[in-house]
């Protein structure tokens, strides 16, 4: 008979389904509460989620639950960004330094039924259509609402919120005890539209694609048209289509989601801004009538849990915004910790020890989204910027023990997040540095920068991926 304790997961998506298979892999019993109904059975809900994209840190969980396999069958490889200018020309970024640095365009619904699938298989039991309505940590137990209306109560001395960024369970323990709670909002949303497949635009735009099977444009990328203080980005699907997100101030001048309200404005300012992009979205009027405006935010808390009675991951820990592509990936991680905190300590420590380890982390992640939202929309046009890339390119490949882009350490290894930020600074700091005044790489003695760099910054941790 198991001495481990039966833990109850608040929420069944992408982090709790994960979380939930790697427990029950290690003996734990695991009960999970969804308040959406089976996705398998009902069809999953979209139109609301950005794409997303899987990279090395949510790979390395997936693997550790032998999953990662069945899920690359079901993704698509995106090499870099293809960057369209407003003049309507286009060119690739390359993400890493050949096709084994590469992240992959993965379906929310289609990731999150697999996940669930693996789950069962190991004797997870979820509980679908219940939503938490208010939890009694004192008395270990939860009073859950169905969609009938019907109310129930369960058993609940461990809780683990998976339950996302409107987390029921962080409003419960913050109600019970205080979590030092903040949201900072970007005041940028976001909505969606779609590019379809290649044979709904008849045999010309399928030659226009290279030919490339049923993709409508190049589908082995992150498309972005960046246009300074907003955007447009498309990523692939595996049917043919492109989910394509608009990013946009939510309020204030021209333009903004506030003086765009409605397709006919909307299609005007596209016209104009994203004179490429428009014909291929046939259904862009439908599209953006139908598709509310999504909110962007990033979340802190100053705590994590509630002793060991109650604990925070993912979103509902520290929700960021979608622009490093990490949001999924940054939850995986924490799957992982936790499912090996958990087989090696008692409950009270591994929840202490998880804060410990994860918030620098998620601190690190939630700056480097933000800034590269600003690295999306205008950098990766700027001519310092792609100065500084090209120099960081050459010394990765003349001192790759000693530089390497922040990018890159971010998405295809797995040093810690915080690790990434501070040296990434520092890094800056010295390609400011070499170039000086000029915006031109080869103007830099490489011989010497080298020298410089293996001077200025120790040697880089070994790594994975």
């Amino acid at each position: 008979m198991s001495s481990k304790p039966t833990l109850t997961l608040i929420g069944g998506g992408l982090v709790g389904a994960l979380l939930a298979q790697q427990l029950a892999r290690r003996g734990f019993g695991v009960d999970v509460f969804e308040k959406r109904p089976d996705p398998r059975v009902a069809g999953f809900d979209g139109g609301r989620s950005i794409n997303l994209a899987l990279a090395e840190r949510g790979l390395q969980a997936l693997r550790s639950a032998g999953l990662a396999e069945d899920v690359l069958r079901r993704a698509v490889m995106m090499r870099g960004r293809m960057v369209h200018t407003a003049d309507g020309r286009s060119g690739l970024q390359r993400y890493g330094v050949d096709d084994s640095e590469v992240i992959w365009s993965v379906s929310r619904g289609g990731l999150n039924m697999l996940l669930l699938d693996a789950a069962e298989a190991v004797g997870v039991r979820f509980h679908f259509g219940q939503a938490l309505a208010s939890a009694d940590f004192d008395a270990g137990r939860i009073r859950l609402v169905g969609e009938d209306g019907k109310e129930r109560e369960a058993d609940a001395p461990v809780l683990i919120g998976a339950d996302g960024a409107g987390s029921a369970l962080r409003a419960a323990i913050n109600a019970y005890r205080p979590l030092g709670e903040r949201t900072e909002w970007l005041g940028h949303g976001y909505k969606e539209l779609e590019i379809p497949p290649a044979s709904e635009f008849g045999a010309g735009r399928l030659n226009d694609s290279g030919g490339r099977d049923q993709f409508a444009i190049e589908p082995n990328a992150l498309h972005i048209w960046p246009r300074g203080g907003y955007m447009c980005i498309a990523l692939p699907n595996t049917e043919g289509s492109f989910t394509v997100t608009l990013f946009l101030p939510a309020q204030g001048p021209h333009p903004s989601f506030a003086t765009l309200p409605d397709s006919r404005a909307a299609g005007a300012f596209f016209r104009e801004e994203f004179a490429d992009l428009l014909p291929l979205l046939p259904r862009f009027a439908e599209d953006y009538d139908a598709h509310p405006v999504g909110t962007l935010a990033t979340l802190y808390l100053q705590r994590w849990h509630l002793d060991g009675r109650a604990l925070l991951v993912g979103d509902a820990a520290h929700a960021i915004v979608p622009f490093h592509g990490q949001g999924m990936n940054c939850g995986f991680e924490d799957t992982v910790a936790l499912a090996e905190l958990l087989q090696g300590n008692d409950v009270d420590e591994a929840f202490a020890q998880f804060q410990r380890l994860r918030q620098p982390n998620a601190d690190a992640i939630a700056t480097m989204a933000l800034e590269n939202y600003v690295e999306m929309r205008d950098s990766v046009a700027d001519p310092r910027y792609l100065a500084k890339r090209e120099l960081g390119v050459r010394l990765a490949a003349r001192a790759p023990r000693h530089y390497m882009a922040r990018y890159r350490m971010v998405t295809f290894t797995d040093l810690p997040y915080a690790y990434a930020l501070e040296r990434g600074r520092a890094q800056d700091v010295l390609l400011e540095q070499l170039l000086g005044g000029s915006n031109d790489p080869a103007s830099v003695d490489l011989d010497a920068a080298v020298a410089t760099l293996e001077a200025t910054l120790p040697p880089l941790p070994l790594h994975h991926g």
